[in-house]
């Protein structure tokens, strides 16, 4: 029996090349049982002027599922189902379970119900996504991303494709860092004092797990990072908030107790503020006098389009105390999960230990794909394009937050992909933000950055990295309209 033309379709929302499209698609009908044993395909050509697709399009896909045993061929006759091909296994539906554990009781601690919001993952069909931290595909360099990734697959690679690093990392990408990442930012390091993490929230949760106990006390930014307070909510540390102003951090409001200083001097979250170099100065002598140590989150620095951006703290620490946390993640892309710690030895070696312990090391593949993609220059042509689209994009977002008269509470001078706004007393911007989504506007409501109960409800972030330039003026007018209506 022949398989009519019309049963196959390609959905309009799958994901990858036609070519991999078409062979999902026979094999979900193969895996289902829609397609029996025996059956006959269409021909390459009908297929393909079905589809809309060119017909070697369709022979590469066949030629894939035929190697796999989905697909047998009869000589001039056609492709056939195979007799042979992979089947779901059948399993019994099990019997229905009766809960018996008190989970309220078993379960000792509990990680849910922090401050981190959740973000829309669906966040790209709405119209006006000010949404920080995704991606724009329209930005990314996946030629040469996907270049390196092949590269890195190859058997010249095959030890660090495929070997467990145990508790240490892909030397290409240390070398890269020490030698190329770090002297921007004024910091010179060895490579016992580096360690890969997945991201900068992995690298703040080694370190509140390697510093910080029951006893000891951190004092964080606030408003600040919101994950950061969860991490530390977690550890069971004394928490100390410091409310920013307009320079970041105030060293003198450090209460003299503090073990650990968490900051963001280059670009504060959520403010967007820039720590001047006379208060990190008096931040590096508040953290001597007070004997803490000092956890520099430096986000964000390679977007610094408006002017060069500060030398690092780390930069300027004789003491050894300052620790440096980076990430590639907003830089290249959030899914990458690829950050890094700089410190003293002996902390690094704690560090890596637990990283050990825990998840053994970031894969090797990733470590290797991104090591080339540094290496080999793609990653500064990257920031050249992502800076100069960001700096447009801030110029017409400051255009029009001017001409519809919103407050601006937060306007990062070196640049960043962010602005931080205010709403007029009285309006929750939790409300609002549901009120927007409903008009394809996605803005971050403020109060998880605060801490306390009584967090203010009038802030909001609005993130200009993942939408076009032409599409800002609109999505700016929406919000205004809103608020004007409230």
């Amino acid at each position: 029996m022949a398989l009519p033309v019309e049963t196959f379709f390609l959905k309009p929302d799958a994901q990858g090349t036609l070519q991999a499209q078409i062979q999902q698609m026979i094999a979900e009908g193969i895996l289902s049982g829609r397609f029996k044993p025996g059956e006959k395909l269409p021909s390459t050509r009908k297929l393909a002027q079905h589809l809309g697709v060119s017909r070697i399009t369709v022979t590469l896909s066949y030629t894939e599922l035929l190697s796999n045993d989905y697909l047998t061929s009869q000589g001039r006759s056609g492709y056939y189902v195979s007799e042979t091909a992979p089947t779901p296994p059948n399993f019994r539906a099990p019997d229905p379970v009766q809960e018996t554990v008190d989970w309220s009781r078993a379960i000792g601690q509990r990680f849910t119900g922090g401050d981190t919001p959740h973000k829309p993952q669906d966040w790209s069909r709405f119209k006006y996504p000010f949404i920080y931290g995704q991606a724009d595909p329209s930005l990314f360099d996946h030629t040469n991303w996907r270049h390196c990734a092949v590269q890195a697959l190859g058997q010249r690679d095959f030890s660090s494709l495929t070997m467990d690093y145990y508790d240490h990392d892909d030397p290409q990408l240390i070398e890269f860092i020490l030698r190329h990442t770090l002297p921007r930012r004024g910091i010179s390091a060895t490579p016992d004092q580096i360690l890969i993490t997945l991201g900068a929230q992995n690298a703040l949760w080694l370190t509140a797990q390697v510093l910080l106990t029951q006893r000891r006390t951190a004092a964080l930014e606030d408003p600040c990072y919101h994950a950061l307070r969860d991490i530390l909510a977690q550890s069971r540390c004394h928490v100390s908030p410091v409310p920013v102003d307009r320079d970041g951090l105030p060293p003198g409001l450090i209460p003299e107790d503090t073990d650990v200083i968490f900051t963001t001097p280059s670009h504060q979250c959520p403010t967007t503020a820039t720590m001047p170099m006379e208060r990190r100065r008096q931040l590096l002598d508040r953290a001597r006098e007070v004997n803490a140590l000092i956890v520099e989150d430096d986000y964000e620095f390679e977007m610094s389009f408006l002017r060069p951006p500060s030398p690092a703290l780390k930069s300027l620490d004789r003491d050894g105390r300052v620790i440096y946390v980076g990430s590639f993640s907003k830089s290249l892309f959030p899914g990458l999960r690829l950050g890094y710690l700089v410190g003293s030895e002996p902390f690094i070696r704690e560090a890596r230990a637990l990283r050990a312990s825990v998840l053994r090391h970031p894969p090797g593949h990733i470590q290797r794909t991104a090591a080339y993609f540094l290496s080999l220059g793609h990653y500064d042509a990257l920031i050249r394009r992502m800076s100069q689209a960001l700096h447009n994009r801030r110029t017409v977002i400051e255009t029009a937050i001017a001409k519809h008269e919103l407050s601006v509470a937060g306007l990062g001078a070196f640049g960043g992909s962010s602005i931080w706004m205010r709403a007029p007393d009285g309006v929750n911007t939790a409300d609002l933000a549901r009120r927007l989504a409903e008009q394809s506007v996605l803005i971050e409501p403020g109060a998880p950055f605060f801490a306390g109960p009584d967090r203010p409800t009038q802030f909001y972030r609005l993130a200009y990295s993942s939408i076009p330039d032409a599409r800002i003026p609109e999505g700016i007018a929406r919000i205004a309209q809103t608020l004007a209506a409230w």
